[in-house]
């Protein structure tokens, strides 16, 4: 149950202001259908998702277990010190438009998503909590609380959420999660 509530708030946390909101954002601008936009995002995050929790289980495996919550530490402090600076929306890609709401959000979804902060911090999960199954749970809900209503009210959400006050909690939490993996097996 921790790997599951602990990817939903961290990956949610980290998802907000991040650029793949934005492109949801910009998703709903440009397209009616917003259940269609709303099935791609969860498309192209059960699908990244899954292959980032199965790497960081499989890359864990590889590690010698004294080192795996070192490595896992500090990758989580990094990752929330990455969470400082604020991506740009480079959504502006219309050649990808004509695949329709589905389709194009799909694409674009999975694109984006990789070598980005919360696909990043899915497979530091994967490799801590050693769980595809509920990391690509909890990472999948993380992600579809903070972009589904994006997508249905998202001027009006983003005028009213301070971006950098959740960037900086977002980053409190991984360097609180890193520090802890660090620490933990130093205690026992």
């Amino acid at each position: 149950m921790e790997a599951l509530l602990t990817s939903i708030s961290t990956v949610a946390l980290a998802e907000m202001g991040d650029k793949t909101q934005l492109l949801a954002l910009f998703l709903a601008t440009r397209f009616a259908s917003k259940s269609s936009i709303v099935l791609g995002i969860l498309a192209a995050t059960l699908l990244n998702h899954a292959l980032s929790a199965w790497l960081g289980v499989e890359i864990a495996q590889w590690i010698p277990e004294s080192a795996i919550s070192w490595i896992v530490g500090l990758s989580f402090i990094a990752v929330g010190l990455w969470l400082l600076i604020p991506d740009k929306d480079d959504s502006e890609d219309n050649s990808m438009l004509k695949y329709g709401a589905f389709g194009a959000t799909f694409i674009l979804f999975f694109l984006a998503e990789i070598g980005d902060k919360t696909q990043i911090a899915t497979v530091l999960l994967g490799a801590h909590y050693g769980s595809v199954w509920m990391v690509l749970l909890g990472s999948t809900i993380g992600m579809m609380l903070a972009n589904v209503p994006v997508v249905f009210a998202g001027n009006w959400i983003m005028d009213r959420i301070n971006a950098d006050r959740t960037r900086q909690l977002a980053c409190l939490l991984f360097l609180i999660m890193g520090i802890v993996t660090i620490a933990a097996p130093l205690l026992k």
